[in-house]
């Protein structure tokens, strides 16, 4: 093995609860949505692209109020992280030392643009990884982006850390292994290796 790329939500933090409150704020102006949104209803949407989150979310409008909702509301989650942060999961900055220590280190996210570089800027954990992709840039699947990922970086033989059953296939995809990370958002139907925590991963790539 010679690296590791991580998801971010629900594998390295959880940003629900300064993102509900982000959202809620551009959703207070729309008149058509008449309940605000929870963090249960973000944990049900973390790992989808956006166009899937429009759909799940607001079924009953049209797909080009959903975009316009979507782009408002990633705007001020972005502004909102990079301000307040996420909630880190335990241990992640010294497991991120240790690892990468070893191995090179990288992130693919279902994300928006700006918002890998929001964790990065409020934590600064920025310089314990390579390199990062996600559909926002690249308009590319998750599969398509651990790949791009691999090729731009020379992997050989990396493994993908994730919590949900789009990371799982995700991997697949991608033809390298699968690491569950139990404590997430999500359920897999089968993987190759299970962390319940994130300091697993020093004691399972020691």
């Amino acid at each position: 093995m010679d690296s590791i790329i991580f998801d971010l939500d629900g594998t390295l933090w959880d940003s629900t609860e300064v993102v509900v409150v982000g959202w809620n704020s551009v959703l207070s102006s729309y008149t058509e949505i008449g309940n605000e949104i929870t963090k249960d209803d973000l944990k049900g949407i973390m790992g989808l692209q956006v166009a899937e989150v429009g759909r799940k979310l607001f079924p009953n409008l049209e797909e080009h109020i959903q975009e316009k909702i979507l782009s408002e509301c990633c705007a001020m989650e972005c502004q909102y992280l990079a301000e307040q942060g996420g909630r880190l999961y335990e241990e992640l900055e010294a497991v991120l030392q240790t690892l990468s220590s070893k191995y090179k280190l990288f992130i693919v996210s279902n994300c928006q643009a700006g918002y890998i570089e929001a964790f990065y800027k409020y934590h600064q954990l920025d310089k314990y990884f390579t390199d990062f992709e996600n559909p926002g840039r690249t308009g590319l699947s998750k599969g398509e982006n651990i790949k791009l990922i691999m090729q731009r970086n020379n992997l050989t033989n990396p493994v993908y850390v994730g919590d949900t059953e789009g990371d799982q296939k995700a991997a697949a995809f991608a033809g390298i292994p699968f690491v569950f990370a139990s404590y997430g958002f999500g359920s897999v139907s089968r993987a190759d290796f299970t962390i319940n925590r994130l300091k697993d991963l020093v004691e399972l790539f020691n």
